[in-house]
């Protein structure tokens, strides 16, 4: 059932019409590559994909669950680093090197969920900062398979029925927009799913949820595994994109850089990390001319965000009814054919 307060609210006009929206949004996203647009721009584009997976994957744990992560380029380096070396060295094809890359991460981020399952707020975020610092030097010294501080070059593009993906053929933005939909698909069905609902109430109040019977420690773990297989999936398919990574890819910066794109895009929201990633990736190369300066305005721009609009650019505080799951109306149903009232 939708209600509307009849008073002009941006809210209530997006969600009125959130499919012809939507459909316009697609037509313009597949059509972009036949705009003329150059390679570089092309380039950028696809970044800005990335880092919105990336943004994604860090909303289920920062967003849905409450819990801040500022070691995210540890998982973002973990699925690139072993995407590249299943490609180079096992010669094995991209679909099943991310897909071991996927596991491989997300026990990592079970191994980590477990001993921060006490912790919160500060304490939480140095947990994550120091993963994040181990995962930078185990991949600049175990040089026999990360090749240390040389890093990994020339990794393959995907390639499928024989035809290699490129920027020049668009197969690889394209490769994007596919990985891109499936992760807002994946992130949408656990938002309004019961594991979405239990991830909601114990960002609101941990007690409460625990109170209420919800077991507190397998959601959050479950949010570090699912938050670490998406992200280990973009650092995969980051890797083939850039055909050469390093140790100065993924530093302190990168999750710096995702944990603002969540912050500033609206927290909790799908659309906010697409609004978020397409701000903060094409800001820094329209500012360029201002070279280190821009680097000022960026951090200012967070400030009077933070100050003035915490919830977030499109983080809107929800004026729209509360809808109830369709299992929820069918027993609401049964129960009032057997004659039970309610008060």
């Amino acid at each position: 059932m939708e209600h509307f307060t009849g008073k002009f609210n941006l809210e209530e006009l997006v969600y009125k019409y959130r499919y012809p929206l939507g459909a316009v949004f697609l037509l313009l996203l597949l059509g972009l590559p036949y705009l003329g647009l150059s390679q570089y721009v092309m380039r950028i584009i696809i970044m800005i994909g990335i880092y919105t997976m990336l943004a994604l994957g860090l909303n289920i744990l920062t967003g849905y669950t409450g819990l801040v992560s500022l070691g995210h380029s540890g998982f973002f380096a973990i699925g690139a680093y072993v995407t590249a070396i299943l490609m180079l060295k096992l010669q094995i094809h991209f679909i099943p090197a991310a897909f071991i890359a996927m596991i491989i991460t997300g026990i990592c981020g079970l191994l980590l969920g477990l001993p921060t399952l006490r912790l919160t707020g500060t304490y939480l975020s140095i947990v994550t900062l120091g993963f994040a610092e181990i995962v930078k030097m185990i991949i600049m010294n175990w040089e026999p398979v990360t090749n240390g501080t040389l890093g990994l070059r020339n990794i393959p593009r995907p390639s499928f029925f024989g035809i290699d993906l490129t920027l020049a053929n668009h197969g690889m933005y394209y490769f994007m927009l596919i990985l891109l939909f499936l992760i807002t698909f994946l992130c949408i069905a656990i938002k309004k799913s019961k594991l979405g609902r239990a991830l909601h109430a114990i960002k609101e109040n941990e007690l409460a949820a625990s109170m209420m019977g919800i077991y507190t420690a397998r959601y959050k773990i479950l949010a570090f595994i699912l938050s670490a297989v998406i992200t280990g999936l973009a650092g995969g398919y980051y890797a083939t994109l850039v055909s050469y990574i390093d140790h100065n890819s993924f530093t302190f910066d990168v999750s710096i850089l995702i944990l603002s794109i969540v912050i500033l895009g609206g927290m909790g929201t799908i659309r906010g990390m697409f609004f978020g990633s397409i701000l903060l990736i094409v800001f820094p190369e329209i500012a360029r001319p201002l070279m280190e300066w821009r680097f000022v305005v960026y951090g200012l721009v967070l400030i009077f965000m933070m100050r003035f609009r915490p919830q977030g650019l499109l983080g809107w505080r929800t004026t729209l009814p509360f809808q109830v799951p369709v299992n929820a109306q069918e027993r609401q149903k049964r129960s009032g054919k057997h004659g039970i009232s309610r008060s």
